[in-house]
C-alpha cells in the first residue's frame, strides 16, 4: 500500500479552526494551489481541511487551454460529453498518481472516485505501469486466433482466484460487453428467454443490457432488449421492509426492527415479491437472473443477509442461471472477500466483471462453467480486442499487485472506518439517511428528513457535491433519484486520506444548512 510522506509542492495560507465532531481532524490548510484557483473562491477566505501531504511531483501542463478544450468538447464531440461533464465548473485532469489527482493549474484532488470504480490499485501504479511499458515494447497486439503466452497466463491466473466450476474466461473490452455477452450465453445454455433483474440496477449500455438496466436515466425511448423483467429491488433502507439488521455492513439502517435474532421479515417479504415476479411476469422457465451483489450505479444499495442465496434456488428451480455482475465489487473492493457474490454465501453459474480488473484499462471478462462455455460453440463469436496481449499483461499485473501490496486488506481496514465515522454524522444531520456498503464500496444517501426518507433535491445535492469539490475531493453521485453519494476510491487510500474527507464532506454539509 502507497503510503503519503513529505509534499513537495508548495503549500498556502495555513488557517487552524476546531471540529467539533471530528477531534482526530484538528488542523486545517489549504491545498496545493488552491488559493490560485478562480474556480474555488467561496473556499479560499474560509477554513479549510487540511489535504494530506504526497510526495509526488506532477509535470507542469503545456498543453492547449481549459477554453479551447471546452470549446473542442461543444464543436467536435458527441453532446453527451457536456451532458456528464459533472460538475457547474468542470475538472481538468491532467495528471494521476495513486489516490491522487492533478488539474491542469497544478491543483490536486483526493480521488474518491477512481473513475467510476475502475481504478482498483491506484492511477499509474508503478508496478502496473512497469508490466504495459515492458508489454509495449516487446507486442502491443496479435488477436486470439494466435496463441500467445500473456492471453493464456492470464486466465489461467484469473480463474485462480474464483471457485469451482467457475474455470472457463472470455475476455472482452468492457462491463457492457461481458454483461451483453452474458445474456447470449445463458439463453444458449438455457434455452430460455427471459431474464430477471432488479430495479436501479445498472448492468450497461449497450442496447442488450440496457434492458437489463433498471434506470430511466440510462434508458433511451428506443426498443432494447425484449425478455427482461425488473423486480423490486430489496432495498431495506429506501424499501417498503427494512430493519436494523438486515445487511452485511459494518453500518446498518436507522430503521427499527422487531426480528429476533436469525430471522429477517423484510428479507421474507421481498422473497415473496419475487415469487409474485415469477408468477406473473415471467413463464414457468426463464434463462436467468442478473445481481449486482451491491448495486453500484444504483448507489451501494444492498439486499438482507440471505436474499440472493434464497433468490439463486429459486431461479434454478426455474431452470435459469444465476449471474454476478461483479463490474464494480470485484477484485477485493469489498474487503471481507475477494469476489462480492462470496459475502452472500453463494456460487453463481457465470461472472461479469471489468473496471478494476484492468485498473483502468479497458478490460472485461466472463467467467463460466464448463458446461455452459461449451453452449457458446453453436456458432461463431469473435472479439477482435478481447485477451489483446497488452491489456493481459495490464490485467495480470494488477492481480500481483493486489496480493503484494494487500489492497484488500486495506479495503476492509479503511473502509470500515470510513462507515463507522459516516454513521456518526448521519446520526448528527437530519439530511444524512443511511450510510451503507463493505470495504471500499460506500453509499451515502440523502434525504429532505428521515422520517419521510424522500430524496434531497437535485439541487441539494449538486451544490454539496461542487462544494466537496471545490474543496479538494472527488466523489460520485448514483442512485435511481441521484440522492446518493458514492464513494469508491483506488484501494490504497490511507485512513489520513479518510480523515481529510470526512472534514470536507462535514464541512459541505454545514455549509448547505447555512443557506438553508
Amino acid at each position: 500500500m502507497h503510503k503519503a510522506v513529505s509534499c513537495v509542492t508548495d503549500r498556502c495560507a495555513v488557517l487552524t479552526r476546531q471540529f467539533n465532531c471530528l477531534p482526530s481532524v484538528a488542523r486545517f490548510h489549504l491545498g496545493s494551489g488552491a488559493v490560485c484557483q478562480k474556480s474555488a473562491l467561496k473556499h479560499q477566505t474560509a477554513d479549510l481541511p487540511e489535504m494530506p501531504p504526497c510526495n509526488f511531483k506532477p509535470e507542469e501542463y503545456k498543453g492547449i487551454s481549459k477554453e479551447r478544450m471546452m470549446e473542442i468538447r461543444r464543436q467536435n464531440c458527441n453532446p453527451m460529453t457536456m451532458k456528464i461533464t459533472y460538475y457547474k465548473r468542470p475538472v481538468f485532469i491532467d495528471q494521476g498518481y495513486m489516490q491522487w489527482l492533478w488539474d491542469v493549474d497544478g491543483r490536486r484532488y483526493l480521488d474518491l472516485f477512481a473513475g467510476v470504480c475502475t481504478v482498483s490499485v491506484g492511477h499509474c501504479h508503478p508496478k502496473v505501469t512497469a508490466a504495459a511499458e515492458k508489454q509495449l515494447r516487446k507486442l502491443w497486439h496479435t488477436t486470439n486466433i494466435y496463441v500467445n503466452s500473456p492471453f493464456h497466463e492470464y486466465c489461467e491466473k484469473l480463474t485462480s482466484h474464483l471457485p469451482d466450476p467457475l474455470k472457463v474466461v472470455y475476455l472482452t473490452n468492457s462491463g457492457s460487453e461481458a454483461n451483453d455477452l452474458a445474456m447470449l450465453m445463458a439463453r444458449l445454455h438455457t434455452g430460455n428467454f427471459d431474464i430477471i433483474t432488479f430495479r436501479g440496477s445498472y448492468h450497461g449500455g449497450s442496447p442488450h443490457t440496457m434492458g437489463l438496466t433498471s434506470n430511466s436515466s440510462y434508458r433511451y425511448p428506443v426498443a432494447t432488449s425484449s425478455g427482461c423483467t425488473n423486480t423490486m429491488c430489496p432495498d431495506v433502507f429506501r424499501g417498503p421492509w427494512g430493519g436494523s439488521h438486515c445487511r452485511d455492513s459494518p453500518v446498518q439502517t436507522i430503521r427499527e426492527c422487531s426480528c429476533s435474532r436469525g430471522q429477517c421479515a423484510a428479507n421474507e417479504k421481498y422473497i415473496e415479491q419475487l415469487k409474485e415476479t415469477f408468477a406473473t411476469s415471467v413463464p414457468s422457465r426463464i434463462a436467468g437472473l442478473f445481481g449486482e451483489p451491491i448495486q453500484g450505479m444504483g448507489g451501494a444499495v444492498q439486499y438482507p443477509k440471505n436474499y440472493l442465496k434464497e433468490a439463486y434456488k429459486l431461479v434454478r428451480e426455474r431452470g435459469g442461471i444465476c449471474v454476478a455482475d461483479e463490474v464494480q465489487t470485484g477484485f477485493g473492493r469489498t474487503g471481507t472477500h475477494f469476489w462480492g457474490f462470496q459475502g452472500h454465501d453463494v456460487v453463481p453459474d457465470m461472472v461479469t466483471m471489468a473496471k478494476g480488473i484492468g485498473n483502468g484499462f479497458p478490460m472485461g471478462a466472463v467467467v463460466t462453467t464448463p458446461e455452459i462455455a461449451a453452449s457458446f460453440v453453436k456458432a461463431f463469436h469473435f472479439n477482435t480486442f478481447g485477451g489483446n496481449p497488452l491489456a493481459c499483461a495490464v490485467a495480470s499485473s494488477v492481480l500481483d499487485t493486489i496480493r503484494e501490496d494487500d489492497t484488500q486488506q486495506n479495503s476492509l481496514r479503511v473502509g470500515t472506518y470510513l462507515m463507522e465515522e459516516l454513521a456518526k454524522l448521519r446520526d448528527k444531520y437530519e439530511i444524512v439517511g443511511d450510510v451503507r456498503g463493505k470495504g471500499l464500496q460506500v453509499g451515502v444517501e440523502m434525504v429532505r428528513d428521515k422520517a419521510s426518507r424522500d430524496p434531497l433535491s437535485p439541487e441539494a445535492m449538486s451544490g454539496i457535491f461542487e462544494d466537496i469539490k471545490d474543496m479538494g475531493v472527488l466523489i460520485g453521485k448514483g442512485g435511481v433519484y441521484g440522492q446518493t453519494f458514492r464513494i469508491q476510491p483506488p484501494m490504497c487510500i490511507t485512513m489520513e486520506d479518510v480523515d481529510f474527507f470526512l472534514a470536507v464532506f462535514n464541512k459541505a454539509i454545514l455549509g448547505y444548512m447555512n443557506k438553508e
